[in-house]
């Protein structure tokens, strides 16, 4: 009887990559990583499986229906559906034990169980940073937001991108000068000028219930552009009465006042009015950042500040202000659009040793000193012919290979051959090493 052979796959919507590619993707979440907590950030991590009555005290509609939920014995439980919800449980539950702001990183998974299409997942890394005040936090915070962004995507190989601004004061204040009884679905219209263009969504503003003029009104004043001064200053020229909107332009122009002392260059951000994010989450500043060369993969980093993180789990004011990278879809779109160049390597070693006959004992020596000076390296332990021993470098794109054979073990000189050009030199270990150590900054 044939035995029975399950077909190998896994569920819709779940991303698995191959060696190549997977390197890449750590490589991108290590560099992440890097510029988090060169800035002061500190790692967190929280569990996947949250208790339901915790994770779903804020959410409702759409987040909720998305919720990977199910039961265990007595034990209502989920799978988390963002980072941000965690780090108000956690910041709550252990008040008492840390020190404010309090400045935290997280990478890690989380889980919608939305329908699956090019580039969005129901498992997903998300790439956070927040930073949480005790009853208050300054504004320069949100300045030194906005130079994360700007160092995360310098360090991740970017140079044109623009890293949009705005301030939902601004924008809650202007729609209630205008007596707008429903802003919620004004700035959902706002948000559709780039897909329909203006005179669309004129018509939509009006079918809504704003008048003509007023229609008018919010067109020019998200449309306006210029450098951030000049939206500033324009902003005050309006001479709008209305405390909320007036207290987002003070607000908005110190946080560009400091975004030039943390020498963020002015063509990477800029003050964008249309811009809404969060609807009924965030308060003041918001941040969208988009690579210039390409504006369909939409925006890859965005965030914003918010009065009060945890009022569901504490009676203490906590605001906050924070961004998320979704890391798996960015990799996706980047691979999509060829931005990602042509991943050969398919492992971190830097050097195969080949052992020849009877020298298995010096190769093993010849690794480990590698390895001890910080350099990946392995061993090809198999036997069969030299040409096969190449090919395997090859195939991994290990970008070189020493062969150990007696004479070299007599002589103490080794053929460091350069598997991308195929040129061989003459060197020692210890010079091997120092090579390897200063090509990779090692």
């Amino acid at each position: 009887m044939a035995k029975e052979v399950i077909t190998p796959s896994i569920l819709p919507g779940f991303m698995e990559l191959l060696p190549a590619d997977q390197i890449v993707f750590n490589n991108m979440l290590e560099i992440i990583k890097k510029t988090y907590e060169k800035y002061g950030f500190i790692p967190l991590d929280t569990p996947m499986i949250e208790k339901s009555e915790v994770l779903l005290a804020k959410s409702g509609g759409e987040t909720e229906k998305q919720v990977y939920r199910f039961n265990k014995g007595d034990n209502d439980l989920s799978l988390r559906f963002d980072l941000t919800v965690p780090l108000a449980r956690y910041v709550s539950q252990h008040f008492g034990d840390l020190t404010f702001p309090f400045k935290r990183y997280h990478i890690g998974k989380v889980f919608r169980g939305e329908k699956p299409q090019k580039g969005r997942f129901r498992e997903f890394y998300q790439c956070d940073i927040d930073i949480i005040g005790n009853e208050s936090l300054s504004v320069i915070n949100d300045a030194e937001i906005l130079s994360v962004i700007y160092s995360t995507f310098k360090a991740l190989g970017f140079d044109d991108f623009t890293i949009r601004i705005n301030n939902r004061k601004i924008l809650n204040g202007f729609f209630e000068a205008l007596q707008v009884s429903d802003k919620t679905e004004v700035l959902r219209t706002i948000d559709k000028l780039e897909k329909i263009g203006n005179e669309a969504v004129l018509k939509e503003l009006e079918a809504i219930g704003l008048s003509k003029e007023n229609s008018q009104r919010v067109l020019e004043f998200v449309g306006t552009k210029g450098s951030c001064r000049d939206i500033i200053k324009y902003l005050k020229e309006m001479n709008i009465q209305n405390d909320m909107f007036n207290e987002g332009i003070d607000e908005l122009e110190l946080v560009v006042n400091y975004i030039d002392s943390f020498k963020v260059p002015a063509e990477n951000y800029t003050i964008d009015l249309t811009i809404a994010r969060g609807l009924d989450y965030y308060t003041g500043t918001i941040y969208e950042t988009v690579l210039n060369q390409y504006p369909s993969i939409g925006s890859v980093c965005s965030g914003g500040r918010y009065d009060n993180l945890a009022q569901k789990y504490t009676t203490k004011k906590l605001p906050g202000v924070g961004i998320s990278i979704g890391l798996s879809r960015l990799f996706y779109q980047l691979r999509e659009a060829g931005i990602l160049g042509e991943m050969k390597r398919a492992t971190p070693s830097k050097i195969l040793v080949i052992p020849m006959n009877g020298t298995m004992e010096n190769a093993l020596e010849i690794a480990t000193k590698i390895r001890d000076e910080g350099v990946s390296a392995e061993i090809y332990f198999n036997e069969g012919k030299i040409g096969k021993k190449f090919s395997y470098a090859d195939k991994l794109g290990i970008p070189y290979v020493i062969v150990v054979g007696e004479d070299e073990v007599k002589s103490g000189i080794y053929k460091l051959k350069d598997m991308a050009t195929g040129e061989q030199v003459n060197m020692t270990v210890e010079q091997i090493i120092e090579k390897l150590k200063a090509q990779y900054n090692i």
